[in-house]
């Protein structure tokens, strides 16, 4: 008797071992444990002997059935990805992709097939379920169950979900709320809404974890973390009913078969694997084809600091100037030109601009009837007639470029309309750049005409708030490490005035350095950077400060990841051909030194842009790094350099 009953509980191990698969990593430090215990499926990732994430939940509830309990294991399979491709507009430039493979496949309850994808590299995981029938060929997917349960010793550095409708003329949500640093996970958000995405969770001494999502198309909605348990377990949270003014659903409607959109992880025992992935590219396909080499550049931009009242002809003109005498390749001519110019006078400036090798790109309200904003030009883009005559008539005139503001949500309906802008502007040669929207999420592949997306609390909110122009050191360490490693960002950086105006005897006090401004530019990643100058840089900057200006790249071959800490400094190195460009900005009062590593500068003698002591104006002198690669970096309080190779 007692040889039968080993004999079951051996049998029962054997059964048990068939339900639990594990994916490493190429190199093997990085896996994923998946298991299936009483129908239910559950993941957990390793680093080493590191605990990333703890068992966390798997599942979708859908109107054919649920995908989260009732599953039999039925199989799966494993392949190698290897895959090379370019990103004309990235953080890099040529990207080789290796991964291993693992398809994991289980049937519910109703006999449907729910396969989990799981994609391994040497720091990033990315997984997506596909669902299929042999006999329906709809679904709503209502909510998913899909889980990170973080280590209870972790903490957070998110950003949270805004109340939809709230804000001004009830754009929100936008992606522009304020972040939480080193919160403990089981903190929850000020709105108990939960937070977005990207999410940077920091695992006590042992590392660091990114968690973000990529691929969403027209196919699905876009999602974000729910608020946590008390010991730290988020889940995937759908968008709100009265997001994007109430029209659309808050569930995802799909065809049969169907794949989500992909959850992504990345893990460093450095912030470097963070800020240097490509997962939001690597597990994504371009939907079309480029119709033409859309041209990354920065940008001159009246509105930041000059407001409603530069939209007139002399004021564009003149920064269609400052664009020409400082070799930029975009103006923006932002928001009421259709009321303050006119459509004539706007083809008017186009052809000025374009005489002067000045492309233009031009700002559109996405509206629609889904939140007041007044600006205009209304009603251009949220209908495919309207679409295809305007965009018509832009390609007609010149214009290479949208600037669309005014979204308002992540339901599937508005992630159709991005999809639509995309597509259609494609056709008539336009690259987009989306304001007052939501994290792109791979959509500078999926996309070929996607420049970049605000997705953050930019720039304009140094006009608006003091407070906001007090903390601003502060944030460029947050959204350099948190935000911008997923996506392009659109922030609007670099502003040289004393103060935050058309007018240097009023508006918001600047607190930064000129170096720290300088450093921006480089250390906020956006193929199109829409800077904050006005036409007093000449008079009040140096000459090697307008010829940084002249030189600095919109987009980079590599991104290096040099040191930092959100909330303290950050320090990106960026390579453009054989230039390197490194940038440090300090988020505190204090003054520091900064003792940095940068092997891939050693023995070199670049130029550095420093902080003057006690002084708001920038010096110029020359560095050699150590043999060693060695280096370091005096900041002021709030301050910031730019070491780099001149022409």
């Amino acid at each position: 008797m007692k040889c039968l009953l080993s004999l079951s509980a051996a049998m029962a191990a054997i059964i048990s071992n068939l339900d639990a698969l594990e994916l490493q990593s190429p190199a093997g430090d990085l896996r994923v444990n998946l298991e299936l215990e009483d129908g239910a499926l559950t993941y957990a990732v390793y680093y080493d002997e590191v605990v990333v994430l703890e068992p966390s939940p798997l599942g979708l509830e859908t109107s054919i059935g649920r995908f989260d309990r009732g599953l039999e294991h039925i199989g799966q399979e494993e392949r190698r990805i290897e895959e090379s491709y370019e990103l004309p507009h990235g953080k890099v430039r040529h990207v080789d992709y290796l991964a291993n493979e693992l398809t994991a496949r289980y049937r519910n309850e109703q006999g449907d097939l729910m396969e989990v994808v799981f994609r391994v590299s040497d720091n990033d995981i990315a997984f997506a379920y596909r669902i299929s029938s042999d006999e329906k060929v709809r679904m709503i997917v209502e909510s998913e169950r899909t889980g990170f349960d973080l280590p209870k010793t972790a903490t957070a550095f998110v950003t949270h979900q805004a109340k939809a409708g709230t804000g001004w003329m009830g754009t929100k949500p936008s992606y522009e709320e304020g972040y939480l640093l080193d919160a403990e996970v089981g903190t929850a958000s000020p709105t108990g809404l939960g937070f977005t995405f990207p999410a940077l969770f920091r695992l006590g001494g042992k590392g660091w974890l990114m968690v973000s999502e990529t691929g969403v198309s027209s196919k699905y909605a876009g999602t974000r973390l729910s608020d946590p348990s008390p010991d730290g377990l988020y889940r995937i949270a759908f968008p709100e009913p009265d997001e994007n003014g109430g029209i659309g659903a808050s569930t995802v409607a799909t065809a049969l078969p169907m794949t989500t959109p992909w959850r992504t992880l990345t893990f460093g025992e450095t912030l470097a694997p963070i800020v240097e992935s490509t997962v939001a590219t690597d597990v994504v396909k371009p939907m079309y084809e480029a119709s033409m080499d859309y041209r990354p550049g920065r940008a001159t931009w009246s509105w930041l600091l000059w407001q409603d009242p530069s939209m007139n002809e002399e004021a564009q003109r003149t920064f269609i100037d400052l664009a020409a005498d400082l070799d930029f390749e975009y103006i923006l001519i932002d928001a009421l030109w259709d009321r303050n110019l006119g459509r004539d006078k706007l083809a008017e400036l186009v052809t000025y601009a374009n005489s002067k090798d000045v492309d233009v790109l031009l700002w559109y309200n996405s509206n629609g009837f889904w939140n007041d904003a007044p600006q205009g030009p209304r009603n251009r883009l949220d209908s495919a007639p309207a679409r295809e005559e305007e965009m018509a008539w832009l390609q007609s005139i010149g214009v290479k470029g949208l600037k669309v503001d005014f979204f308002g949500g992540d339901k599937q309906v508005t992630m159709k309309l991005y999809e639509d802008i995309m597509t259609d502007a494609n056709r008539y040669g336009l690259n987009l750049n989306f304001h007052g929207a939501t994290l792109p999420r791979g959509w500078e592949r999926m996309y070929p005409n996607h420049m970049t997306s605000e997705a953050v609390t930019a720039s304009e909110n140094l006009v608006f708030s003091q407070g906001f122009a007090d903390s601003e050191a502060w944030r460029s360490t947050v959204i350099s490490l948190v935000r911008n490693p997923v996506a392009a960002m659109d922030y609007g950086p670099l502003v040289l005035n004393n103060r935050f105006s058309g007018d240097p005897e009023s508006g918001n006090v600047r607190r930064t350095t000129d170096a720290f401004q300088l450093a921006t530019s480089v250390l906020f990643f956006s193929p199109l950077q829409h800077f904050g100058l006005t036409p007093r840089v000449f008079e009040e900057q140096p000459g090697y400060v307008i010829e940084f200006l002249h030189e600095v790249p919109a987009v980079w071959d590599e991104t290096r990841f040099v040191d930092g800490y959100p909330g303290t400094h950050a320090v990106i190195a960026r390579r453009s051909g054989t230039r390197w460009y490194l940038a440090a900005t300090n988020g505190e009062e204090e003054a520091k030194t900064l003792s940095l590593t940068v092997p891939f500068l050693a023995g070199e003698t670049l130029s550095l842009i420093h902080d003057k002591k006690g002084k708001q104006h920038s010096g110029l002198s020359e560095l050699t790094v150590e043999a060693d690669g060695q280096l370091k970096l005096d900041l002021e309080g709030h301050g910031g350099a730019v070491l780099y190779h001149r022409k």
